[in-house]
């Protein structure tokens, strides 16, 4: 009998189920067994495919979205690229509300992935109406046929991980992980996915890492909003100026706040020592990582998974730049020796 050729019917059947990898040399120096779930393998190249299927998906199941209509959404990039990605495959127009913070790359991306992007700038307010979250808000208010995703106030953010990366990290590590290290921007990720480990193990450690310039560890800590918080950094995806209600804090154990400098230079070590080309909010979440460490989070029997959301070719004009990183000043007499030597040959 002839067999039948083994293929997917499309890209969207290629989210989630990605690796569990061990982390060998950057961690060497720490106590502990350290495992990277790495989200680029997601066929939009990070954990933002989760989210954008599964609610047009919800949406479409719940009869608001309908053939025809227009998405639109307020994104760093990630899911913006995830919902454009999305939107092709299942027939709709998508409109993406874009912070300047963004990369270069990433937002000539989406205008290759056929969305419509508006470049809103990152250094005001949320409640400003030049805010990328007022400008989707104005859009959505003046399209008709359009669903407004909303990611940061989505219920359905947080259990897109607790339906699928929850479960596969728990299965992956077969029940073992001691500690769950991820990054906090709309909180979805971290939430949704400590949301089943917890229900599995209570005693499994949940350790969000937040930027400098952003409100969600002091938030955290003592319920507050403080806008003495809020000032402009570089990294994208992580922390926020505001308080989404997809983040379910009471889940989360500690945050640790991390610099733009050092995330970028972790970026760059984690290519250097473990070949993985990945995202700035990926060297965030190490950089995290290791100052739990620092502080005794961790002995020689944790498991630690730590989430990676992201590809690195997101970010060749900004950590991977050596004119973007020395512009910030992130070079210095340490650690410009890890700027890439390039030899032209007249």
């Amino acid at each position: 009998m002839e067999q039948e050729i083994q293929a997917y019917n499309n890209v969207l059947e290629l989210i989630g189920n990605t690796p569990l990898v061990k982390l060998n040399r950057i961690t060497e120096n720490l106590k502990g067994n350290f495992y990277a779930k790495v989200e680029s393998f997601n066929p939009g190249h990070s954990t933002k495919d989760r989210i954008a299927l599964y609610i047009i998906e919800e949406a479409e199941r719940k009869g608001i979205l309908k053939p025809g209509d227009t998405i639109i959404e307020t994104t760093s990039g990630n899911t913006g690229f995830s919902l454009a990605m999305v939107s092709i495959i299942k027939g709709y127009e998508c409109i993406l509300a874009v912070t300047s913070k963004s990369s270069k790359d990433k937002i000539e991306t989406l205008k290759n992935l056929g969305a419509k992007v508006y470049v809103c700038p990152g250094n005001v307010s949320a409640d400003d109406p030049r805010s990328y979250y007022q400008v989707a808000r104005k859009l959505h208010s003046e399209i008709k046929g359009s669903v407004y995703i909303n990611q940061y106030f989505n219920e359905l953010n947080i259990d897109a991980h607790y339906r699928s990366t929850g479960p596969e990290i728990w299965n992956q590590t077969n029940g073992k992980i001691t500690h769950l290290v991820a990054c906090s921007g709309t909180g979805g990720t971290i939430s949704g996915t400590a949301r089943f480990l917890k229900e599995q193990n209570p005693d499994i450690k949940i350790l969000g890492v937040d930027a400098f310039g952003s409100v969600l560890k002091k938030y955290h800590e003592t319920k507050e909003f403080d806008e003495k918080e809020i000032y402009p950094y570089r990294i994208e995806g992580l922390g926020k100026n505001l308080i989404p209600t997809a983040t379910d804090f009471d889940i989360i154990d500690e945050f640790e706040k991390v610099t733009d400098e050092d995330s970028a230079h972790t970026a760059r070590e984690l290519v250097l020592s473990e070949g993985m080309f990945l995202g700035y909010t990926s060297g965030a979440a190490i950089q995290g990582l290791k100052q739990f460490a620092e502080k005794g989070a961790f002995d020689a029997n944790s498991n630690v998974v730590i989430i990676l959301p992201d590809h690195g070719s997101r970010y060749l004009s900004k950590v991977y730049s050596d004119d973007w990183m020395n512009k910030q000043g992130f070079f210095d007499s340490v650690r410009e020796e890890n700027a890439t030597k390039i030899e032209i040959i007249k």
